[in-house]
């Protein structure tokens, strides 16, 4: 009989020569949640900080931006709690079904919100908001972790379609982050929006915006996504995710409890390391819901062809570049991998991290521009400094958010490996409230400081992750 150690790295899926049906099917269940979160994520800054006659909160910018920061950071918080639960208790099946239905009652809230406010508010949100928000919150905690962690338990132990599956699945996470804005905000924006010709530039100027009928778009996402995971869950993932662990057969229940070796122990420790590294990485990635938000709709000259595109469609841009290039650059990924030159993850990850801060290089062109910030306020800045951030951004993101999901399944012991995929998204939830801070500091500070800041903190980190590579790199034992 193995040692319980040894039964730890044979997981029950065997290697093949072509992906899962399962895998679809997850990719699906992430698109459609995703199109529900980026759709109102799209809209949340809009919502907060547009005045009450304008359809939305009038909470002032400063504010807006540290509810959004405090929000955006929960998400991450809860994976950590969702999959511990999902790990001992409940199975990650169930837990998807129910941070998926939570989800969607949260959104409708939001949708309801005009109609169900009354006097007294949360933290400056009327409490049907705030309700909405929570429970987006609590729901996030049970999906995001365990759906990452199916991927995962659909191959063996070094299979070498593990990465490859992971970007797949990221590619439908970033498809539902690009169509999302672009639904949502053309309900809010231009379909349900009232607008006026305004004489003086001649431009269509929107009087009230139809946010409500945004959120219920993202609400039926979600649904949508909930009813075809649970169709045809048992015909295309079997028992996959569906007990936790430990509760099968006898040899995967000795391997769950049994202590957890040296090899393991290291591994677990590089996923604490490297998760410290990329809070650097999201809290500038994460401004593009905020302070890049804020600045695009005063500063960016957003009128192409005579066509004023809505501040909320930037939102998409990062995930269609994701669509666009996500092929090539596993491509690269794999091209270097048979050459014998691949990188290991920390140097990807600090790779991302260094195009990150270059990406944030361009912003500080478009400041300057402008003429800095004190410049008139009516002088707009060429949109293709945004376009060229948000394309650093998402190849810094290719680098390092995908390999990190798929280092965390590579890392884990299996009975923890829900809960350490939590682990791995504390780095969002720090970086989420640290962006809050610092988008709120822009009105202050100024937006030539604020982003010039950035650039220089994430490259930074990212040079001395690239330094401490082979160190981490040893501890993974074979798993880098």
């Amino acid at each position: 009989m193995q040692p319980a150690s040894a039964l730890r790295e044979q997981p029950s899926q065997v290697a093949s020569t072509k992906h899962p049906p399962g895998l679809y099917l997850l990719f699906l269940t992430e698109m459609w949640e995703r199109f529900s979160y980026y759709g109102m994520r799209g809209l949340l800054t809009l919502y907060l900080t547009k005045t009450a006659l304008a359809g939305g909160l009038g909470i002032p910018e400063a504010a807006g931006t540290l509810i959004y920061g405090y929000f955006t950071g929960f998400v991450y918080f809860t994976p950590i709690i969702g999959g511990w639960l999902a790990d001992k208790y409940i199975g990650q099946r169930r837990a998807i079904l129910i941070g998926g239905i939570t989800m969607a009652i949260g959104q409708i809230f939001l949708f309801m919100q005009p109609a169900l406010s009354v006097e007294g508010a949360f933290f400056g949100l009327p409490w049907p908001a705030a309700l909405g928000l929570l429970l987006i919150i609590l729901g996030n905690g049970f999906f995001k972790p365990n759906i990452s962690t199916i991927v995962g338990k659909l191959y063996k132990q070094g299979d070498p379609l593990r990465d490859a599956a992971f970007t797949i699945f990221y590619m439908g996470i970033n498809t539902g982050a690009f169509l999302a804005p672009l639904v949502c905000g053309y309900f809010a924006e231009n379909l349900f929006a009232t607008r006026h010709l305004d004489p003086a530039t001649q431009q269509m100027v929107v009087d009230h915006y139809g946010f409500r009928y945004g959120f219920l778009a993202a609400g039926i996402g979600m649904l949508l996504g909930q009813f075809i995971f649970n169709v045809f869950g048992n015909r295309y993932l079997g028992s996959v995710g569906m007990q936790p662990e430990g509760r099968g057969n006898s040899a995967e229940a000795a391997a769950a409890k049994a202590p957890l070796t040296k090899e393991e122990t290291d591994r677990m420790a590089v996923i604490f390391v490297i998760t410290l590294f990329v809070v650097f990485f999201w809290a500038g990635f994460e401004q593009a819901g905020s302070s890049l938000t804020l600045y695009t709709d005063k500063y960016i000259n957003r009128e192409v062809a005579g066509f004023l595109i809505p501040t909320s469609w930037f939102q998409s841009v990062n995930a269609g570049f994701i669509v666009l290039l996500g092929a090539p650059v596993a491509a690269i990924w794999v091209s270097l991998g048979r050459k014998g030159k691949d990188l290991n993850i920390p140097v990807k990850m600090g790779l991302g991290m260094i195009l990150l801060g270059m990406g944030f290089l361009f912003m500080v062109g478009a400041v300057l521009q402008r003429g800095g910030d004190v410049a008139d306020q009516t002088v707009k800045a060429s949109i293709l400094w945004l376009l060229a951030t948000y394309f650093f951004h998402t190849i810094g993101e290719l680098c390092l958010s995908p390999v990190g999901l798929s280092m965390v399944s590579r890392l884990s012991p299996p009975a923890l490996t829900s809960m350490l995929m939590g682990v791995w998204f504390l780095a969002p939830f720090v970086a989420q409230i640290a962006g809050g801070y610092i988008a709120a500091y822009v009105e202050t500070l100024g937006a030539l400081k604020v982003f010039g800041l950035i650039a220089a903190f994430v490259i930074l980190a990212g040079l001395i992750l690239v330094a401490i590579s082979r160190k981490l790199f040893a501890m993974m034992h074979g798993r880098g």
